[in-house]
């Protein structure tokens, strides 16, 4: 009998960044970039959305790439190939609009974001579009993906924030000096941290240039009956499950979402915390 959801390939990317690809051919099949699926680690895990990081319909795989940062994500990693999931649904929201971002795009991915940054990037260059994809990171030690990223792209631009690799400054400064070289952009894609999405979305709308940011906040059911994954967008309610992940960053009210993603913050440290407790617990056993 075959075997769901099975974990094919392991292979650890950083200490904290893990990339997995999972068994899921009619996922595979139907996945375009920008969508995601959600998954469950056991039959008592909670539901946990990631991008869809690539995929082969070949192999029938689907490749995610998660970082070690709470309870969910520990768990998913104590899994190893040949070992399979409880749950693993989707493909799940709306695509990138690839068709409608012009002829030159500039694609910023900011740290872990990058994995979600590179799909996007290929399908566009893999239309024909002129892509300069800007991959931003604290230092050199936390750089993923870059012989990926490379093929996925007209231009790669490599940033640190210290200086220690490539450009020496945050994905938005090396956006700015793009800009201010001569380079016009037909739109922009920013993706990674809340925080680094709304100064490129701040940065873009100073030059006119329309820009889409993708959204991965708390979700539950996926469908948007729950309504956890609410982002108010132009004033209006939006749930990023079913009408995104991608919005348009100039009317996301990023002030919120950043209010209730930190409201979460002592929670899921206190789950991580007792996580490891007992996992701790098990290897002293």
């Amino acid at each position: 009998m075959e075997k769901k959801y099975q974990i094919v390939l392991k292979k650890p990317l950083k200490p904290d960044i893990t990339l997995m690809e999972i068994h899921a051919p009619l996922i595979a099949k139907k996945a375009k970039a920008g969508q995601f699926i959600i998954l469950r680690v056991d039959e008592d895990g909670e539901r946990i959305p990631l991008t869809i990081a690539a995929t082969d319909k070949e192999k029938g795989t689907v490749t995610i790439i998660y970082q070690k940062v709470g309870k969910t994500t520990l768990a998913l990693d104590e899994l190893n190939e040949g070992e399979c999931l409880h749950d693993f649904v989707g493909p799940l929201g709306v695509p990138t609009n690839i068709a409608e971002m012009g002829k030159k795009v500039a694609v910023v991915g900011g740290g872990a974001g990058c994995a979600i940054a590179y799909p996007i990037a290929k399908a566009l260059h893999e239309a024909g579009v002129e892509v300069d994809l800007i991959a931003g990171f604290r230092n050199k030690d936390l750089i993923i993906l870059e012989d990926e990223m490379k093929e996925a792209c007209t231009n790669l631009y490599m940033c640190t924030d210290i200086g220690d690799y490539g450009f020496h400054g945050f994905g938005t400064d090396r956006l700015k000096a793009l800009i201010e070289e001569g380079n016009k952009y037909d739109h922009a894609v920013a993706i990674g941290p809340l925080l680094m999405m709304k100064f490129v979305c701040k940065l873009t709308k100073e030059y006119n240039i329309p820009t889409t940011i993708s959204m991965n906040p708390i979700m539950v059911d996926g469908t948007g009956m729950c309504g956890c994954c609410r982002v108010t967008v132009g004033g209006e309610t939006k749930f990023a499950c079913v009408d995104g992940p991608d919005f348009d960053g100039h009317l996301v009210d990023f002030d919120e979402v950043i209010a209730r993603n930190n409201s979460y913050k002592e929670f899921e440290t206190q789950k991580k915390e007792e996580y490891i407790c007992r996992l701790r617990g098990k290897t002293n056993a």
